[in-house]
């Protein structure tokens, strides 16, 4: 998994989640592409990331509609272009989430 500069259009959620925090993430993915945290729109995070196999995917919160603070554990919604990428995508996540 790695941060990707590849376009996200297109990606939707296919029922993929994590629970984690936003230090947990940034610890294996940076800093979000996106970010605006006052919680005044449906996502105040989102990473867009590549799987190892190369397809594209997307880390978000949704629906928060509060600032979320770094510690706190939230569940994620990961975006792909199909569910074989989101659920790729889980495991990687889970892997990262369990090296920490």
């Amino acid at each position: 998994m790695k941060k990707t500069t590849r376009s996200s259009n297109g990606t939707s959620f296919y029922s993929d989640t994590f629970r984690a925090s936003v230090a947990d993430i940034k610890q294996f993915c940076g800093e979000p592409a996106w970010e605006d945290n006052s919680g005044d729109d449906k996502v105040n995070f989102e990473w867009i990331m590549e799987t190892d196999n190369g397809d594209v995917f997307t880390i978000y919160d949704w629906k928060e509609y509060r600032s979320i603070e770094e510690t706190e554990i939230i569940e994620w919604h990961i975006g792909g272009h199909s569910n074989n990428v989101t659920d790729q995508a889980l495991n990687e996540i889970a892997t990262e989430l369990n090296d920490l």
